[in-house]
């Protein structure tokens, strides 16, 4: 995953994100490179790139708070967002956009304080409200000609962890986070 300055995006994308207090993160093809992995009694295995793991802990804790939303009954996004000790874990969900409305409302944000990141059509809803609408570069062509930006790298590959940068550097965290591992 390559780093890029700030200052190599455009004003617009960098004013989006510093005004973020919620990001949504779909997971199959978001969070995942896309690919169901299924044992011979039907059970789900997902793997997760371990850097995305920390830039959705380090929004966390430098104060945006995080939510996975995923269309499928999953009991592997529920564990993993145990794991990452997440303020927000929906599995099942359908109508992310109605979903995303939820969040903003119960936790006093608006949607333009709100990043969507997602991959396919089921996303379309909620990254069409989102106030920074964010597609991996693998995602489907009709959702990335619907975002305001697309990382350059893949689902499961540190997507992710790209926009959680992004976030981080825009909102002038980015040296306090470095600064928390120096020590």
């Amino acid at each position: 995953m390559a780093h890029v300055p700030l200052p190599d995006f455009p004003a617009d994308l960098r004013e989006r994100a510093a005004r973020i207090r919620l990001a949504c993160f779909d997971v199959d093809g978001t969070l995942t490179d896309g690919r169901l992995w299924l044992d011979a009694e039907g059970r789900e295995l997902k793997a997760f790139h371990i850097q995305d793991g920390m830039g959705l802990r380090l929004l966390e804790e430098h104060g945006v708070r995080v939510a996975l939303v995923t269309a499928r009954q999953s009991a592997v996004v529920a564990a993993r967002g145990r794991e990452l000790r997440l303020s927000e874990v929906h599995v099942g969900i359908r109508d992310k956009r109605a979903l995303l409305e939820r969040l903003c409302l119960k936790h006093g944000h608006t949607p333009a304080e709100a990043a969507m990141m997602g991959d396919d059509l089921v996303d379309l809803g909620a990254l069409s409200i989102a106030g920074l609408a964010v597609a991996p570069a693998n995602a489907h062509p009709w959702v990335k000609a619907r975002v305001h930006w697309h990382t350059r790298t893949a689902g499961g590959e540190g997507a992710a962890r790209e926009l959680c940068d992004l976030i981080l550097t825009a909102q002038g965290k980015a040296e306090a986070v470095l600064a928390g591992f120096l020590q």
